[in-house]
């Protein structure tokens, strides 16, 4: 992978690798899906744009008290659509503000809205009084972006097809 590729997202598949047809592709996506990663790969609304989105839990029950409990301002989306003709998948990231309103997420549009590739780590950690009455860790996190690109990118290049970054081109 050379300095370009690093800079624009892109990710080619192995040598070799055969180009899978876009149903596999698409199974490959949404193989991703694990119900212990903050994240998910869903398709696309016809509203979109696109053929899949991928995204932080931010409005999972089960999730949102984390992202709550880390502060979390902005939600990460990969917006992601396939090209067949091409054998890649071309990817946009974009980024939304979160309002919390009594523990539970808010979601609006930003006035300072993100669109393009983009490498971020939140973290954190807290320590205080616990349930037990006992001091200590109450939660500890970390959200990379990466933590969503790199298993779509493995998805996708182990499909035969190519990850590109989208930052000012056409989906």
């Amino acid at each position: 992978m050379g300095l370009f590729d690093k800079l624009t997202g892109r990710k080619k598949p192995a040598s070799g690798t055969p180009a899978l047809g876009p149903q596999d592709v698409a199974n490959a996506l949404l193989a991703v899906n694990r119900p212990t990663a903050p994240f998910q790969v869903r398709p696309a609304r016809p509203d979109e744009g696109c053929d899949f989105v991928a995204e932080w839990r931010i409005v999972d029950a089960r999730w949102y008290e984390i992202f709550a409990k880390a502060s979390l301002t902005s939600v990460f989306q990969i917006l992601l659509k396939l090209d067949p003709g091409a054998a890649e998948v071309r990817a946009v990231d974009r980024e939304w503000t979160v309002e919390w309103r009594a523990g539970v997420p808010s979601l609006s549009m930003s006035a300072e809205a993100f669109r393009g590739q983009k490498a971020e780590v939140s973290f954190g950690s807290a320590i205080a009084f616990t349930e037990r009455g006992q001091y200590g860790e109450v939660y500890d996190y970390k959200f990379r972006t990466s933590e969503i690109k790199h298993p779509i990118q493995d998805a996708v290049t182990g499909a035969g097809w190519t990850y590109r970054g989208v930052a000012f081109g056409k989906l």
